[in-house]
């Protein structure tokens, strides 16, 4: 039987180290293999043990900026903690490849414009080569999906980039009150990954 590649994808954490704590605790007790923070991982706190808890447990972890956290400060965190931050890059790990954009179209020092979601998704999406699997990771909400009931609308260029670039998934978060909804765009799955975590199997 082929072993199936696990996913730990959370967002909006918000500096919450007990709340990271717990999510560590998921990633080890699950196996994954990836931990995947989909943006807004700061924004009104230090940035002290966000990161550090997966990488005790010796997990891969991929990050990407929220509205609310700055470019420089989603860099930093990277570096310093040896993690990768894809904004604007792709990743692969075995035939699965990763792709992602983050900031959003709201307040915050991330904030980012339509058009420059689309062109780093656009830029993420030609580094990645041919895999078996392809998931794209945003902070933001695709229009026309169930996340915008929240009366905030989604970003048209996520929308389009999905119906592009066919990934198999999208990982988001942004809307808390939208939480765990999935949707699809075409044949492609949109979760919103929530700040509790979701372990999606591939």
């Amino acid at each position: 039987m082929v072993k199936k590649f696990k996913i730990l994808a959370a967002a909006d954490i918000h500096g919450d180290s007990r709340l990271v704590k717990k999510l560590a605790e998921k990633a080890e007790k699950e196996n994954v293999d990836i931990v995947v923070l989909c943006g807004d991982l700061t924004g009104w706190v230090e940035t002290k043990d966000i990161i550090k808890p997966f990488k005790d447990i010796n997990k891969k972890v991929l990050i990407i900026p929220g509205n609310w956290d700055s470019f420089a400060t989603t860099d930093f965190l990277a570096n310093f903690y040896g993690v990768r931050n894809i904004h604007g890059y792709s990743v692969k790990y075995d035939d699965i490849g990763f792709f992602g954009a983050g900031g959003a179209d709201g307040p915050g020092p991330g904030r980012v414009s339509d058009n420059e979601i689309f062109k780093t998704l656009q830029k993420a999406y030609s580094g990645l080569g041919k895999v078996k699997k392809k998931i794209m990771l945003t902070h933001m909400h695709p229009s026309e999906t169930n996340s915008e009931f929240s009366g905030v609308p989604g970003s048209q260029a996520i929308t389009k980039a999905v119906k592009k670039f066919k990934p198999d998934i999208l990982l988001h978060g942004h809307i808390h009150e939208a939480s765990g909804l999935e949707d699809t765009i075409g044949k492609t799955r949109v979760i919103n990954v929530s700040r509790q975590g979701k372990i999606i199997e591939i």
